[in-house]
This record gives structure tokens, sequence and C-alpha cells, in this order.
């Protein structure tokens, strides 16, 4: 994208600013800061255990509360403190019930979402505005792994990076009360870091098998910033037999995977602040038909998917689209509520 196309739209998000008028009183607002490495709620560090959620119902494509107080009680259950949600939710009461089970949420803005709170059209900044002071926001967050994709920016990570950091500044000026994060693939390199000093916490998609101890000690080498892991985990389907677990539906991989993932995590919480772990439930509509689980699907710098190698999109939850637990749940309510 031109420079001045940048500079255009965040003149036009600048003037958006300000519009809307916030739902919530100053008095019930939470103040989340950053301190050091620490992510802070109210002036304590706060540790993300969270899973991030995008619940879509049998036979959709398209994300649904319908479910939203079983899901609820199951994150509550299983010690689910944060959520991480890939698009805006505008709605002040499935908000509010997050607020009410005591679940905090970052929310996520693309850049181009046909205008619908996106960063391109600098509609986010109403939402920002709309929601500022709801108790349960935890951050804002920019863009989901888009250093996977320069093709959406003209073959140029510096325009994502350059409208990412402009996006950040508007925040910054609108919302002093929540920091501004982004989710990136992987570990942020030279050009990501010094482009975007405006991110206050930079969360990762980390895919490292089962061991992701060496991000941290790699993080803490090149920034001061607070870090978590904004997507890490396995899925529950073996594309082949490897490390002692048989092809085909195999929960026992998962969760094995996903308690040496989680360990890693905690045992790290001087450099990290948690995980938003992917995902709360199975997406049927992922890889193939939408009435059926499907395996296969694909993602960006996914070989380090455990332990095949091969992400299969449509069984990553902690429990299955008819909200049935598997193995792996309880290990996730093993490690948030130790």
């Amino acid at each position: 994208m031109k420079k001045n196309i940048l500079f255009v739209l965040f003149l036009t998000v600048i003037g958006i600013a300000g519009a809307i008028v916030s739902y919530k009183t100053p008095e019930e607002l939470q103040e989340v800061t950053v301190s050091g490495r620490k992510i802070m709620v109210n002036s304590v560090p706060y540790i993300i255990k969270g899973i991030c959620y995008h619940p879509v119902p049998k036979g959709s494509d398209q994300r649904d509360f319908g479910n939203l107080t079983q899901d609820l009680n199951l994150m509550k259950e299983a010690g689910i403190n944060t959520i991480r949600v890939y698009a805006p939710i505008d709605d002040i009461e499935v908000l509010n019930a997050f607020d009410d089970a005591g679940i905090k949420v970052i929310i996520g803005f693309g850049y181009n979402q046909d205008g619908n709170f996106d960063i391109l059209s600098g509609s986010f900044i109403e939402y920002v505005n709309k929601y500022k002071s709801h108790k349960a926001i935890l951050l804002w967050e920019l863009g989901n792994e888009y250093n996977y994709h320069p093709e959406w920016f003209e073959g140029d990570l510096k325009n994502w990076y350059t409208a990412m950091n402009n996006a950040a500044e508007l925040i910054h000026r609108t919302d002093p009360n929540h920091p501004v994060a982004t989710a990136h693939g992987e570990l942020p390199d030279d050009l990501a870091l010094s482009s975007c000093p405006n991110i206050d916490v930079w969360g990762m998609n980390v895919y490292r098998w089962d061991n992701p101890n060496e991000i941290f000690a790699q993080w803490e080498k090149i920034s001061s910033k607070p870090m978590y892991l904004s997507e890490a985990g396995g899925d529950s389907y073996m594309t082949i037999s490897k490390n002692g677990y048989n092809k085909g539906v195999n929960e026992k991989a998962q969760a094995g995977a996903n308690s040496k993932i989680l360990e890693s995590i905690f045992n790290h919480m001087d450099v990290g602040s948690g995980v938003t772990l992917f995902s709360f439930t199975d997406g049927w509509w992922k890889a193939g038909n939408n009435d059926s689980q499907d395996i296969g699907g694909w993602a960006p710098n996914s070989t380090g998917v455990p332990y095949d190698g091969t992400p299969n999109e449509e069984f990553w939850g902690i429990v299955d689209i008819d909200r049935n637990k598997k193995e792996t749940f309880e290990i996730v309510k093993q490690k948030y509520n130790e």
C-alpha cells in the first residue's frame, strides 16, 4: 500500500475517534497496563490462562454464541481466565457474560474485513471507543500472523507493520487503559520489532512440537516487553503413527503434547505472560464439508505441530463440537488450576 494511502487512512480513523459513547462508567473500569515484562490488571500481575475461542456450529462457517452458557461453565471448570477472539464481539450481553464469569477477552482486529471494525477502513476505532470501558477487555490485538502473508500487502510486510503501528498509536490516544498487542507468526524479526514500537505486548503463534522452551530465551535476548503465546498446542488426529501414538483420532497424543507445552510455558513466567491455547472447540468448517468432521486443512509454518507435523484443522478443540470433553480438557484443567 502506498504511504499516502496509509496517511489518509490514519487521518480518517483519527476523525472517527471519540464519536462513540462507551457502555460502562469510569468507576467500573479496570486498568490494564504493562510493567517490565508483566501485564498488570489494577497493578497486579496477570497470568493468561487462556483459550482461543471461535465457536462455529455444525453446518455453518459463521461464529455463533448460542452455546455460550455451556461454554462458560466448561471454561470456568477448566480454570480458563482469558479468551482470545479473532474478530470483535459486538454484543454487550456476550461481553457481560464473560465479565460475570470472571473471564477476560483479547479482542482481535483484522486488516481487511470489508469495513467491519477493520484496520483498513479505520472502523476498528469505533469498536475501541464503544467498549473501551468494559471490564471484560484485557488487550486490543492487531492481526493474526500476517507476517506469513506479504501478498496481502503488495508483497511488502513493511506496509502491514506501518499500518499496525499507526493503528496502535491511535488506540493509545483513544484508550490509555488497555495495552495493544499483535499475534505474530513465530518470533518477530528486526523489521517487525523496529517498525512497531507502539505494540505493547507481543503475542506469538508458536508450534515447536511439544517444547516451546527456546522461544522464551530468544525473546529475552531481543526485547524487554511482555510476550505470551497467542497460539500453541496440538490436535487430536494423527495423520501417521509416530512417537508411540497411532494413526487416526488420537486424544492421547493431543493430551500428551498439551501437557508438555503448558508445563514449559508456566516454567517460564519470568519472561512470558501465559498462553491462549488453540482452541476451545473443534471447527468443522475449516477443512471440508461443514456438516462433517474432515481430515486435512492447511496452516502456514505448521510442520512443528505435534506429533505428526500436520495441522488437522478440524481436531483442535479441548472439547468436541458437541462439547464433550477430550482427554486434553483434564490436562488443561490441571495445569490452569495449579
